[in-house]
């Protein structure tokens, strides 16, 4: 996990400092949506020809790194 997670990289010029595929314009959140909205890593793929199988491996490998918590508390509404 620690490989893919190198391909997620964090710099404040690009993308406003939010976390990317490879320095790429290519934003985790924005790869995760098009996940959850049901397209394939195949149909990403097919869709933004400069990522790699291992790229979006990696932002679900990040996205698990980030729900890693001991606790939640339910807040009020």
């Amino acid at each position: 996990m620690a490989n893919l997670l190198e391909r997620i990289t964090v710099d404040p010029a690009v993308c406003h400092g939010k976390p990317v595929v490879r320095g790429l314009r290519y934003p985790v959140e924005t790869l995760l949506e098009l996940l959850s909205s049901g397209m394939s890593i195949e149909q990403i793929l097919a869709d933004y020809e400069d990522l790699q199988r291992e790229d979006v491996l990696a932002v679900l490998a990040y996205a698990a790194r980030l729900s890693r918590v001991k606790r939640t508390d339910i807040l009020a509404a």
